[in-house]
């Protein structure tokens, strides 16, 4: 499997470079991969179906002019920004039977992804549909999003480990679904940040997937797919 540890220029950009890796992989012209990256500056990503309106604290999101881009995948609105990993994973589902349904594909993933996090002294478990949370404190460190595929599968979360849980609060609005174990807790009350160092995260979830084709190089054909993609991008 492919390491990709590439952080591009500007949010939108690292959003869709994500697209270009699951359609690539789609059309027979990449395989599997593991990416990581993360952003300078905050920004908001909505989920494929969010509604911005219902999501976003919208005056101070304009005042701050904070950038707000749609991703490819399922799931809800997250703000990203300084101390937020995200991770990458293209799969195939040929290889991984574990992906057949929705379900057992969050359990094999985030599974692998508990069982490295062990490794580094955290403590953590899964919250279906798609959470990771601190075992003692149930509070949430990782929320991740799939978009599913004929051959593979796009899956991409975050990973809190020095992030600004304020800001949150400051431009999300108290989501309209939660899962059972928030218990109407606020944002900054909800989540919570790892507190290790994001090489070593890094280092753990490649071995656990087995990652170790180091690729830091953005091909001409990948960098021609994300041109395109950023020209008919609307939001």
């Amino acid at each position: 499997m492919d390491l990709r540890i590439i952080s591009l220029s500007n949010p939108k950009e690292n959003i869709l470079f994500d697209q270009v890796l699951f359609e690539r992989a789609e059309q027979g012209l990449a395989g599997e991969a593991l990416r990581f990256w993360e952003s300078e500056t905050p920004f908001i990503v909505l989920g494929k179906t969010s509604k911005a309106e219902q999501e976003i604290v919208a005056d101070s999101v304009h005042q701050d002019r904070i950038p707000v881009i749609r991703r490819v995948s399922a799931g809800g609105v997250v703000v990203q920004g300084k101390g937020c990993l995200n991770f990458t994973l293209l799969l195939s589902r040929t290889l991984h039977p574990s992906l057949t349904t929705i379900s057992s594909s969050y359990e094999f993933i985030l599974n692998k992804i508990i069982l490295a996090l062990n490794g580094l002294g955290v403590a953590s478990s899964f919250y279906p549909p798609c959470d990771l949370a601190l075992t003692k404190s149930k509070r949430k460190f990782s929320g991740n999003a799939q978009r599913r595929g004929k051959n593979f599968i796009l899956h991409h979360g975050t990973m809190l480990h020095h992030f600004d849980i304020a800001l949150a609060t400051k431009y999300l609005q108290f989501p309209q679904k939660v899962p059972l174990y928030r218990k109407g807790r606020s944002h900054e009350e909800f989540m919570e940040n790892i507190v290790k160092d994001p090489q070593d995260i890094i280092d753990a979830l490649a071995k656990a997937f087995k990652a170790d084709n180091m690729n830091h190089h953005i091909a001409t054909e990948e960098l021609t797919h994300l041109t395109r993609l950023l020209t008919n991008s609307k939001l």
